[in-house]
């Protein structure tokens, strides 16, 4: 069982300055309030900033993914971040572990996402009628039946990755909805990169859940300092 959330303080703090708060999102912590309630990260909102105007989720991150979140403080940064998110200037980098290994070492998933009803709730699905999704993606390493990949979305659908990574033949490790798993869902918004000016940037590390996975499939920590993800040689061999 997940461990409970502590919502009498913040997320680990990736990035802060006068404009954006990058939050460390833990897995399970829904990024707002659903009809069921529960905690979300807009609980943590008034230990970010006393304003009687926001602070605002620039964009969103499933409950179970764990990683990088931007939330702005000042309106006209919510503003620009959102232009930035909508010209695809945003550069969004996952980490996923995922059952199966690719057949080639890169590529990228050009699939149209729908969203559907389904009997125990909704879910995504290809259809040529949905949104256009691309997906570019890298194997960084793999042991066995399971791989480590990097994961560079070019667009901004619901469930793109998890649903991307199933079509891929290799669905992310832990999903119920996509692959059938059991467990934490092996995803990581591992970084992100607004091209403003100044520049926001963030990396996280990997949750205590992703860690032996990563570490079978050849990721090394390098003491916490955020330039973690070195590979080595696994019993695999490198990828």
């Amino acid at each position: 069982m997940p461990e409970p959330l502590d919502m009498t303080a913040l997320p680990p703090v990736l990035f802060r300055d006068a404009r954006f708060v990058v939050l460390d999102k833990p897995a399970g912590l829904a990024v707002h309030a659903g009809p069921r309630g529960g905690a979300s990260v807009e609980d943590c909102f008034p230990l970010l900033s006393r304003r009687k105007d926001g602070p605002w989720l620039v964009h969103r991150l499933d409950a179970d993914t764990a990683g990088c979140l931007v939330v702005a403080l000042r309106r006209a940064a919510l503003l620009a971040a959102q232009a930035a998110f909508a010209e695809g200037r945003v550069r969004k980098t996952y980490w996923a572990v995922v059952r199966g290994v690719p057949a080639a070492a890169s590529g990228t998933i050009t699939a149209k996402l729908l969203r559907v009803s389904a009997p125990g709730g909704w879910r995504m699905r290809e259809d040529a009628r949905g949104q256009a999704a691309v997906t570019e993606w890298r194997v960084l390493g793999r042991d066995g039946d399971i791989a480590w990949l990097e994961l560079s979305p070019r667009t901004g659908r619901t469930h793109q990755i998890r649903v991307h990574c199933a079509l891929l033949g290799c669905p992310v490790l832990g999903d119920p909805i996509y692959g059938g798993g059991d467990g934490r869902l092996h995803l990581l918004a591992r970084a992100i990169d607004l091209p403003l000016d100044p520049p926001v940037s963030a990396t996280a590390e990997p949750p205590a859940h992703m860690r032996a996975a990563l570490r079978r499939c050849g990721w090394v920590a390098t003491g916490g300092d955020g330039r973690d993800g070195r590979r080595m040689t696994s019993r695999a061999g490198r990828v």
